[in-house]
Order: C-alpha cells, then structure tokens, then sequence
C-alpha cells in the first residue's frame, strides 16, 4: 500500500464515521504542482479520542494540537505508511514565538486560515479531486508567488521561524516574495533569534543543500535575515569576499551535504569563526568537525602539483577529500583559475593504489617500546618524521626507519 492510498483510506474511515476529512497542507500543494508529496496529512472534524479508535495502530504526536499518527499495514520492504490526522483547529496567542498557547478545535476554514502561506492552505477531497480553497492558494499557486495568510506581520508573530520558512520555500519552488509579505520580513527581522537554534539550522540545511542555494542566501541578506544568523558573512564582510561566496555556491555541482555548502559560505572567515558558527548554530561534532576541515585546508590542493607526498597523501585519504576537492572546483571556477591542480589530485585518486596513498607504518610507538624506547615528546616528532620519510621514498623497510628514529634522537639528545 502506497503512502497516498493508506491517506485515501484514511479519509474514507474518518467519513464513514461521520466525520469531514480531507488531505491538507503540503501534499495538497505538491499535488496540483505535479509533485509527489513527501508524506501525506489529513485534516479532519474528529478529535483525537475520536480518531484513534478507528485504526488499528495510531501514534499521540501532539494530542493536545490535536494530532494523531495512524500507522497503516506493514509493507514487504518492511516499513509503513504514516499518516498525520490533525483536527480542524484554530490556534490562541503564541506568547513564546513558536508554538500555540492554546488551541480551540474548529472547522475547516478557521483551520486553512491559521496556516502559514496561502500556498499551504488548501484542502483536497481525494476521492473527487475537488480543492477547497479558503486563503486565494490556487491563485497564488498558479501566479508563481509565495504570500502569507492574512496579515503576513500576524503569521510571523504566531512562529518567526516563518521569517525562514518563506525565504526556503520560495526558494524551493522559485516563486518570489509577494512585496506585503517581504516587508513584514524585512521588519521583523531582528526577531528571529527567539527562535531556537537547532530549528534555525534545520531551515538553513534545507535552503543550503537545495540548488537554488544562492537564490536563498541572497534573499537572507536582502530581507535582513542573513547577519542574524550567520553574522560573520555577507556584503558587510567585503563585496568582493561576498560575491565571489555566491560563484562559488553556484559552481558546486551534483548532490551537496550541508557541511559542503556551509563550508563554502564560511571559506573565508577562518577555522576557528567557522567552528564558532557551528557551535552557535547546535550543529553535530560530526557536522562541526568536517567544516572546520574543510574551511582550514583552504587552499590548501592550489598547488598539489609541488606537494611531496608527505603533505600531500594524507589530504588525500581524509574522508572529506571529495568535498574538499568540490571546495576546490568551486574556486577555481569562481576565479577563472585552472584546474590542473584539482585534476592532478583527483587522478592520484582514480589511478594511485591505496596502499601506495597510505601504507602501514614502517614504524609505531609500540615498536619504540619494544626498542626500550621511554614514552615522551619525542615520541611524535620521531613517529611524525618516519612517517614523512615512508610516504616520500626515502626509507622503504623497518630496519631503514629505526635508524632514521635513532638519528633523529640522538639529534634531540644534542640540541
């Protein structure tokens, strides 16, 4: 059973019942722009305790919101269909800039008119395909453009992640602004950070990932957004740092990680700023980790072609070379350079056995143990030096190491 099937069902229980049901939101949206939807939701007269006694499975998501999940027959790859029943609802003061205080269960046009965009407000009865249409969504949806609901100033005091959320959907669709709802924007701007951080990047994740990246992060500066997220950037960093930040945005090709990308808006503010906005945005170690790599190598592959292999090899069997190579690419694309370099580095990859990029060592510390060796400084540099010495040819067996760490002691001991 497909997931919208599981939904048709859905509505068809819920209606046989007694109650109104009809697919909302998104999947709506999708739908009449010829998408498939990613889940699907149904909006409904039923409460909660009305809802869950007529599946078999059903998950409280947010009773309290009036949402339901029902969980529908197991799949033979295993997984399920899901559907969320919310109840027709209208919502009371949002004293915390996120979420209802309260909400009062209502009908159906209360509910549309509640939402976000217009483009997100509509109903659909999927047994006739007949649209309800509430807040002008068709419209909007068939003119191209991205409107609140109402008093755009309204929506986005109810949740200021909706300062977001238009900028990343805009983007998606590539729909512009309408200019109502692109001043409130504008004017509420300076709110967004009572929003949390974690939510702030998951809508930056989406926007940075998704091809029309540069389109939204322009749109972040332009509606004064942009320096209450990621301060560090932007026109006001330097014009030129600014525009070439954009090229190099548009020049990433193929699928791109968020890591990537913010990589790319942070390359030229430095490793520990960039770690700084990671920590600030709540991203993951992970996530932290791999773009403060990214931003501190730099340019560090522009001249590949005169690296010994002991600077060299080891950049290459990092596992973020292939996004550091894009962060190269990028650049070099953005500035008119050649990509020599970059080739260079991606045939050492294609054409290099990996025992040749990164063979055992001839030498470890428990081998210097076993030497009689005491652990100390010295230990590192001696390790760090052998290293060097396999990875660029000049010593090839144990025996050869050894007395290349012996020398390098004794050279220590003398200093």
């Amino acid at each position: 059973m497909t997931d919208r099937q599981f939904a048709e069902d859905v509505v068809r229980r819920l209606r046989a019942a007694g109650f109104e049901a009809l697919f909302a939101g998104g999947c709506v949206r999708d739908e009449l722009l010829g998408l498939a939807p990613a889940d699907y939701d149904v909006a409904t007269s039923a409460r909660p305790e009305q809802v869950t006694p007529l599946f078999r499975r059903t998950v409280e998501v947010g009773a309290s919101f009036g949402v339901v999940e029902a969980i529908g027959p197991r799949r033979p790859d295993g997984s399920y269909p899901k559907v969320q029943i919310a109840t027709f609802r209208s919502d009371g003061a949002y004293t915390d800039g996120r979420r209802p205080d309260a909400v009062t269960f209502s009908t159906a046009e209360e509910d549309a008119r509640r939402r976000d965009f217009t483009i997100n407000g509509m109903f659909l009865d999927p047994l006739d395909g007949r649209v309800i249409d509430y807040v002008g969504g068709q419209a909007d949806l068939n003119a191209k453009i991205l409107r609140a609901i109402g008093d755009p100033h309204d929506r986005f005091r109810e949740d200021k992640l909706r300062l977001m959320r238009a900028v990343r959907m805009a983007a998606r669709f590539g729909f512009p602004i309408e200019d109502t709802t692109a001043a409130a924007i504008r004017e509420m701007a300076a709110q967004l950070p009572v929003v949390s951080a974690e939510r702030i990047a998951e809508e930056l994740r989406k926007m940075l990932v998704h091809p029309n990246r540069v389109w939204a992060l322009r749109q972040l500066d332009e509606l004064g957004l942009l320096r209450h997220i990621i301060r560090e950037v932007g026109p006001g960093q330097d014009a030129g740092v600014w525009d070439h930040t954009l090229k190099m945005l548009a020049a990433l090709e193929g699928p791109v990680s968020f890591p990537l990308a913010l990589a790319v808006v942070l390359h030229w503010v430095g490793r520990r700023p960039a770690g700084a906005v990671c920590r600030r945005l709540k991203l993951s170690n992970v996530e932290t980790a791999r773009v403060e790599w990214l931003v501190g190598m730099g340019r560090s592959l522009g001249v590949a072609r005169t690296l010994k292999p002991s600077r060299l090899y080891p950049v290459l069997v990092h596992p973020g070379i292939g996004e550091l190579l894009a962060v190269h690419r990028a650049d070099a694309l953005a500035s008119g350079w050649s990509m020599a370099d970059v080739e260079f580095c991606e045939g050492l990859l294609r054409d290099t056995p990996i025992e040749v990029l990164n063979p055992p060592p001839l030498l470890t510390g428990d081998d210097l143990i076993a030497l009689g060796w005491e652990q100390g400084p010295v230990f590192k540099k001696v390790l760090d030096a052998v290293r060097e010495a396999q990875l660029d040819g000049t010593i090839a067996t144990k025996e050869e190491a050894i007395r290349l760490a012996e020398e390098i002691r004794n050279h220590h001991k003398d200093a």
